[in-house]
């Protein structure tokens, strides 16, 4: 019974015959150390479906024995350091999401190919060089992610009609230096993201993708110069159709070359000036450098105060004040609540890893006070909610999560149950306050309704917290606000009427041209200890540096 002295969770599962088993953070690791790996009485639970191991760097290897865990369906050990995955993974044949992420993993099993049911494979900030062959097998997939590995290529069988659900694929960051034409076979791609490889070539078969919607190349050297600005300055839909227009053109080429039939010449002509208005309207978005500008020393600086607290709980935090923010024209708020929730789902590991939580500066009662309360004492007013303390926020959101599960007849956990197991055995729960005693901030669960973005909102306090890392958090916080600056081009360049999606004040004047600005003015806001003492500014002179073509960043 020693393991089970040093695991009670085990004897608890055990005895109540438990489906969903969560070990996570620095007591876990410490077990880990001492035991010099996972209890081997784990092994036994095979009523399991769902089991995470996370956050435990003294986690290196996971013993053969998991095999015997047969009725997983949900297989989550990121954020630790394990450098090998045994190949009986693949014996796991009712597994549906296996989440490797953040490990020191430089290979993964074969084994993987043999997961008929897997729709969801993590396997991203590792070490990985190459991808498994037969890939092709797990005929289900829907989402991979292997972005932030050495990954050079993709396997000769992963551009395979087999894989018809696979909908999202991220490789960003990444030594990739070739994208097969045989992309188009993926029918069912919606979200491709190759950012920071070592693309010279975008297959112009991209464009026969039927359900394309969101493509990212930033960060690749092309040899098309022209095409490398419209990757860095232009919607998916433009991209595609260049594509589209550039392959049609290689087969009139072929075509004139061998004789054929010439075009008419006043076509080409006209083709030629599209083509040359095309190029001026992308070296035009070029042009309207977005600037994100760092005030610094203002008289109304805002400063969060930290609690000791917070250490043992959620410890890290950046905020920010964002001005010049334009929500009113159009669908704006809309698009920028899917892009922070893309985020969330993404970046953030479905809020695992890190969350993000934005406020109206109007709304905000300073000074602010990051801390801790007793989940019985803590009240707050959710989005789109009445007033409830944090535990009948989480029995109702648990209860919604469990419903939700049983309509979609999802034996799988979602993504809402996995960041509500955050908070898991936690006797505190972060928080932060304002100078009211109001909290309008509850994460990873919520933000305060009192607080609450709308479409007047003209100044925008930003939060991201996490329990992995202060680099996590500004690393989120560097791309929300390199998404803002996006989306603000976007909404300057299309010029909506104000109230088109019926949240507005009415219609809106179109600007006069060059009244229309997309520079955001990013406010630092400094977290100090409780004696006063400076924890972290953001943003410093070390963050928003990546290297982005179409982003000033002015000091």
């Amino acid at each position: 019974m020693g393991d089970m002295e040093k695991w009670p969770e085990i004897e608890k599962a055990a005895t109540e015959k438990r489906r969903e088993l969560v070990f996570q953070g620095p007591g876990v690791d410490k077990r880990i150390s001492s035991n010099g790996g996972l209890a081997s009485a784990l092994y036994s639970l095979t009523l399991l479906n769902y089991l995470e191991v996370s956050q435990c760097p003294s986690l290196t290897e996971i013993h053969e024995d998991i095999q015997h865990l047969t009725n997983l369906q949900s297989l989550i050990l990121c954020r630790n350091k394990l450098a090998s995955i045994p190949n009986v993974v693949g014996n796991l044949k009712s597994l549906k999401v296996l989440d490797l992420s953040v490990n020191n993993l430089s290979v993964l099993p074969e084994g993987i190919a043999q997961l008929r049911e897997l729709n969801t494979l993590n396997v991203s900030c590792n070490n990985l060089e190459v991808l498994p062959e037969g890939l092709s097998q797990c005929t289900k997939l829907s989402t991979i992610n292997i972005s932030k590995n050495h990954i050079t290529g993709f396997p000769a069988d992963f551009y395979s009609e087999r894989l018809e659900l696979l909908s999202t694929l991220v490789a960003s960051d990444n030594s990739i230096e070739q994208l097969s034409g045989d992309i188009h076979k993926l029918a069912a791609l919606k979200v491709l993201d190759l950012s920071n490889n070592k693309l010279t070539e975008i297959p112009s078969d991209l464009s026969d993708c039927p359900k394309l919607k969101d493509i990212n190349f930033k960060g690749n050297k092309l040899s098309d110069k022209r095409l490398e600005k419209m990757v860095n300055g232009c919607q998916t839909k433009s991209i595609l159709d260049y594509l589209r227009g550039k392959g049609k053109g290689k087969g009139e080429d072929a075509g004139e070359a061998d004789g054929g039939r010439k075009a008419d010449k006043g076509k080409r002509q006209q083709r030629k000036k599209k083509e040359k208005v095309a190029e001026d309207e992308v070296e035009e978005l070029n042009k309207m450098v977005v600037r994100v500008l760092h005030v610094s020393d203002t008289p109304e600086t805002l400063n969060v105060t930290v609690s000791a607290e917070v250490k043992d709980v959620r410890p890290y935090l950046v905020c920010c004040v964002v001005r010049g923010m334009n929500l009113k024209p159009g669908n704006a708020l809309k698009r920028f609540l899917v892009a922070q929730t893309k985020l969330h789902d993404d970046l953030c590991g479905k809020r695992t890893t890190a969350t993000i939580a934005t406020h109206d500066v109007q709304l905000l009662k300073a000074p602010l006070i990051y801390g801790v309360k007793p989940p019985t004492q803590l009240k707050v007013v959710a989005l789109g909610r009445k007033e409830m303390t944090a535990v009948e926020l989480i029995r109702h959101l648990q209860l919604e999560a469990d419903e939700l599960r049983k309509q979609k007849k999802r034996q799988n956990v979602t993504g809402l149950h996995k960041y509500l197991q955050l908070l898991q055995g936690k006797t505190m729960y972060p928080c932060l306050v304002d100078a009211e005693g109001h909290v309008i901030s509850f994460p990873p669960i919520t933000n305060s309704e009192k607080t609450k973005i709308k479409k007047t909102t003209k100044e925008l306090f930003l939060e991201v917290t996490s329990a992995a890392s202060l680099q996590t958090c500004k690393d989120v916080m560097d791309a929300l606000i390199v998404k803002m600056a996006e989306l603000n081009k976007f909404t300057a360049e299309h010029r909506e009427e104000a109230g088109s999606d019926g949240e507005g004040d009415g219609p809106q004047e179109p600007a006069a041209s060059g009244e229309t600005s997309s520079e955001l003015i990013v406010q630092q806001v400094r977290t100090v200890d409780q004696d006063g003492n400076l924890k972290v500014v953001y943003p410093s002179k070390t963050d928003l540096s990546n290297n982005i073509s179409n982003l000033t960043v002015m000091w």
